[in-house]
């Protein structure tokens, strides 16, 4: 394979940094969660790579990108993720996003979808009103200031002892994106999110929910958003919590390529 490349552009005034993997091939963006950054979906680019064109962006306030004061809303991240779409000329790319970055795909879907070719949401962050403010109210930023204050070689301990089945690939990555994560970037958690039920209705490219049994969604929620939109494909995933990418990526990875080949060739 090439190497991949990075680049960056400037859209709404900040400057969004991605990782590319290139070719003239569909492209595919990947959007990552809070506390993560684009690097974080290498493992998934490796094996999408020898089909698709790769983008994946550090959302602003992650990674390399610029992290402004404030603008960490999920309409702040979709208007950017649109903006690097149009930015990059991609020709309609799909959008596979975990947590924060499922929740901003699914805005981006719904409000311009003729930039889409489908959407892929990994656990999206479609939680009840109650949970949204009891992850506001909770000590996650608080945490990460903590987090923020480690070394390297400390967060990646701590990492490898509460997940000792990841390899040292992710556990890698995710720690140097955790240090790489602004507190800017946790106004995300603001109440209210977006309403996901109404995304989901409005959505009109060919979508796929992939979630585990141990995760954010459940079977209920997803059943219920299949009957708002019969364009919907849900799939649960056993074995696997929030970081269902992780998790089981092989089976994860299997689902992807299934849903992208069905809409891309």
């Amino acid at each position: 394979m090439a190497p991949w490349h990075n680049g960056t552009c400037t859209v709404n005034n900040i400057l969004l940094h991605y990782t590319r993997t290139g070719g003239d091939k569909p492209p595919v963006i990947l959007l990552h969660g809070l506390m993560t950054n684009g690097l974080c979906w290498s493992a998934l680019a490796r094996e999408l790579e020898k089909d698709y064109d790769i983008i994946m962006p550090d959302l602003r306030g992650h990674g390399q990108s610029a992290a402004p004061d404030h603008g960490y809303r999920y309409d702040d991240h979709a208007n950017d993720v649109a903006g690097l779409i149009t930015a990059l000329a991609l020709p309609a790319p799909v959008l596979i996003g975990h947590s924060m970055g499922g929740m901003t795909a699914a805005v981006v879907a719904s409000r311009t979808p003729n930039l889409l070719r489908g959407l892929v949401l990994a656990d999206p962050t479609f939680l009840s009103p109650e949970i949204q403010r009891e992850v506001h109210n909770s000590d996650v930023a608080e945490q990460h200031r903590k987090a923020l204050n480690m070394s390297l070689d400390e967060l990646m301990d701590a990492a490898r002892t509460r997940h000792p089945h990841r390899s040292a690939e992710t556990i890698e990555l995710f720690a140097r994106a955790r240090l790489q994560t602004n507190m800017a970037a946790f106004e995300v958690l603001t109440p209210p999110n977006p309403d996901y039920q109404q995304l989901i209705r409005e959505t009109t490219v060919p979508s796929l929910l992939i979630f585990g049994d141990k995760g954010v969604v459940t079977w209920e929620v997803a059943a219920a958003l299949q009957q708002l939109n019969s364009g919907l494909q849900a799939e649960q995933i056993p074995l696997a919590g929030h970081s269902v990418h992780i998790d089981q990526p092989e089976r994860f990875t299997a689902m992807v390529k299934t849903f992208l080949h069905a809409i891309t060739s």
